[in-house]
């Protein structure tokens, strides 16, 4: 028989450095989970990503205090800005342009965020990352 499932707790943590510190501490201690075993699990499987780059994690909580979780790719915005070299996007995009990203950064967004992404061919991917850096003030050349 399946477990059953109670909630599904969203967290954006830091790739390879997660820790009891809010914002995972108190979000699973919560639903009583063990914040150690989830720390340890997410830092082993991080390990490889670049160390404090922000991951959004789905976190499955079961009745029986046990847990599953999925690591999901780094935002397209993140990745946009480490791009184009900013720190944070234009508050008035339309006019305001604050970096440029070329053809070839955002096809290797798209294959960084292969699975998350929500199109047929490289060709849609592009499209779809280049709308969000358009809609950050970043140019696309």
């Amino acid at each position: 028989m399946a477990k059953e499932l109670v909630t599904q707790v969203k967290l954006q943590v830091p790739a390879g450095s997660a820790n009891p510190a809010p914002p995972v501490g108190p979000a699973l201690g919560q639903h009583g989970l063990n914040i150690q075993d989830f720390c340890k699990q997410f830092n082993d499987r991080t390990k490889d990503i670049e160390k404090g780059l922000a991951l959004p994690v789905v976190i499955n909580v079961y009745k029986d205090r046990t847990f599953n979780f999925i690591v999901k790719s780094t935002p397209a915005s993140i990745l946009l800005k480490k791009a184009a070299g900013i720190t944070k996007g234009s508050p008035i995009p339309q006019t305001d342009k604050v970096g440029k990203v070329t053809k070839k950064q955002l096809e290797d967004i798209v294959k960084q965020k292969e699975g998350d992404l929500n199109a047929a061919d490289m060709e849609q991917a592009v499209k779809i990352i280049a709308g969000t850096a358009r809609s950050m003030g970043i140019e696309v050349e």
